[in-house]
């Protein structure tokens, strides 16, 4: 394979590494011309819009909205319909995932000050929450987990996810992720017309307050422009991977690390960095033996041949200066003492550290959220947590003594920015002196 390898001895260095880099996220004209008309027609005309564009994009025929729900019996019966081994699979990652979220848990505080006023901060969870769930091919009972969980751990009461069922396929996986995942209603609906369904509400399916889950483009714009009539979580990019080897690991190893990332999609990006040349021409002989077992061997092949990347360093220090600057999704330490390096990583989406970690299991079952920052937004964004499923109000409750107090600063700071009645709104509770 004729994968891109750079140098940061190199002048022009960091104007190559920006090129390969960069990936136009934003939506072509088409993509949104599609996504507006959807999205508008499903809010002026909500079942009726719905229920054409589903029997028309995703080659169902159904008379009815109420006929896309699938439920709970149908949830029941796919749990029961997987093989034991499958479900054992689900329920142990189910169970890492909600272990390990609760441990983000937020818990409401106040405080009272010396003059007896209370100040804190009041959090309660999302009422109800939509999650988009991808139908057809990219069928990943893992993102159910990776969302629900979280959501459900946060206390969110009610969790409605909407997942394509092109020509009626339903993916018994995915669904009985759903049930094991505590989803409390699921549509067989998908594309824009899912995510403005979610946040507009229809007659049939229950408007949301979070859309969350991962899509092809059309989701993601659609998630775009209904952003402020709902909150999302995020609008995610390619795939990545990050690797930072010292040269002492297992060349396969890393060969197939770099390719779990690239068989996402064409354009997944898989990078190494390395101190060591001769560890770096290891790692592309390993590529060659075993690309030809691979199932997606045509995608990892496009994938890397065009966004792929080897760099060579002078040393870790460097390795981790450049990874910072690209701020990459998964991160892996491949080297002797990961734990020192992490301490220096300050972008990363998730790290993943030693050379027994793999960012395969990070994606199903280690117990961190897999939905993470791309496209080096990990410089100020996070991944999916119970967090994103809680929102804060804050708490203020003044004694009359406070209020005087207060009021006299108010007061004077409201009549500086010219907003009388402010001023005079604080005035009224000034005590007479």
């Amino acid at each position: 394979m004729l994968i891109k390898t750079l140098s940061s001895s190199e002048n022009n260095f960091k104007s190559q590494l920006k090129s390969i880099l960069h990936v136009d996220s934003a939506s072509n004209d088409e993509i949104i011309k599609v996504v507006n008309a959807i999205v508008d027609e499903v809010k002026n005309n909500g079942d009726k819009a719905l229920l054409e564009f589903t029997n028309k994009l995703d080659g169902v025929n159904v008379k009815s909205v109420k006929e896309l729900e699938i439920t709970q019996h149908e949830l029941d019966d796919s749990l029961n319909k997987i093989l034991p081994s499958q479900k054992i699979a689900l329920e142990k990652a189910a169970f890492r995932v909600a272990d390990y979220h609760r441990r983000q848990i937020t818990n409401s505080w106040d405080y009272r000050d010396e003059k007896g006023s209370l100040f804190g901060q009041k959090v309660t969870p999302i009422d109800r929450v939509g999650l988009y769930v991808p139908g057809g091919k990219a069928a990943y009972p893992s993102s159910v987990i990776m969302n629900a969980v979280p959501a459900k751990v946060a206390g969110v009461k009610e969790l409605i996810m909407v997942v394509p069922t092109p020509k009626g396929d339903k993916n018994q996986l995915v669904l009985a992720a759903a049930k094991l995942s505590g989803v409390n209603r699921v549509f067989a609906i998908g594309g824009a017309q899912a995510v403005a369904a979610l946040a507009f509400g229809t007659e049939t399916i229950p408007q949301v307050d979070k859309i969350v889950g991962p899509g092809n483009a059309y989701v993601a714009e659609a998630k775009r422009k209904v952003f402020g009539t709902v909150g999302i979580d995020m609008i995610a990019g390619p795939s990545e991977i990050l690797v930072i080897c010292d040269g002492k690991t297992n060349p396969d190893w890393i060969a197939m690390d770099l390719f779990s990332q690239a068989e996402h999609d064409e354009l997944a990006q898989s990078i190494l960095i390395c101190p060591d040349k001769n560890f770096i021409n290891l790692v592309k002989k390993s590529m060659d033996k075993l690309i030809d077992q691979m199932m997606r061997k045509k995608i990892i092949k496009t994938s890397l041949e065009a966004r792929g990347l080897f760099i060579l360093v002078k040393d870790l220090a460097e390795a981790v200066e450049i990874s910072n600057m690209i701020a990459p999704e998964h991160l892996e330490l491949s080297v002797s003492d990961p734990e020192a390096l992490a301490d220096e990583i300050t972008h990363a989406g998730a790290i993943f550290m030693g050379r027994n970690t793999c960012e395969a299991v990070g994606d199903y079952c280690a117990g961190p959220n897999h939905v993470l920052p791309t496209s080096g937004t990990a410089r100020f964004s996070s991944p999916l947590g119970v967090y994103d499923f809680q929102k804060r109000s804050s708490l203020i409750n003044l004694s009359e003594e406070s209020a005087s107090e207060l009021g006299k600063i108010a007061a004077e700071l409201a009549l500086g920015e010219g907003l009388e009645a402010h001023a005079l709104s604080a005035k009224f509770r000034i005590k007479d002196e």
